[in-house]
């Protein structure tokens, strides 16, 4: 015996995400959404794979997720991503976000990895990050920073 559904206003598909642009609270935009990811005990959203461009998909956990409307996945705030410039706090380039380092235990960013000059890296841990949207801005000067 089949059961006629009905549908809540509150509730949405997740199909219907797919290709949707995900944007921040100051418009800046991600890029589109690929593959929303639910965790199959809970039934709940636990994040999203995001389509950058060409072959570049990254994910945003759930934290990210401020909430999802019918025209886009809106963020609470801007994600910490790779290939992405890093600066100091005066604007100066200091490079650009190599690798992420996340927490074995909680799956939460520790650190960056930055690339300085062209074989060179430095990793910088989430507290010395002052602000993130385009660009990340770090809490020092380029010049504080290569002091020992």
């Amino acid at each position: 015996m089949a059961t006629s559904l009905e549908f809540n206003r509150n509730q949405i598909k997740a199909d219907e995400f797919k290709g949707k642009k995900v944007i921040d609270r100051e418009g800046i935009e991600y890029g589109k959404v690929k593959h929303v990811h639910i965790n199959s005990d809970t039934l709940e959203v636990v994040g999203v794979t995001v389509h950058e461009g060409f072959s570049k998909d990254y994910f945003l956990s759930r934290d990210y997720v401020d909430r999802f409307t019918e025209e886009s996945v809106l963020l609470s705030s801007a994600p910490i991503r790779t290939d992405i410039t890093v600066v100091d706090i005066d604007g100066k380039k200091v490079g650009k976000v190599k690798r992420l380092h996340m927490s074995k235990d909680t799956n939460e960013l520790e650190s960056i990895e930055v690339t300085e000059g062209l074989t060179g890296s430095r990793i910088f841990h989430t507290s010395e990050i002052w602000g993130v949207g385009e660009k990340i801005i770090l809490r020092l000067t380029k010049d504080e920073y290569k002091k020992p």
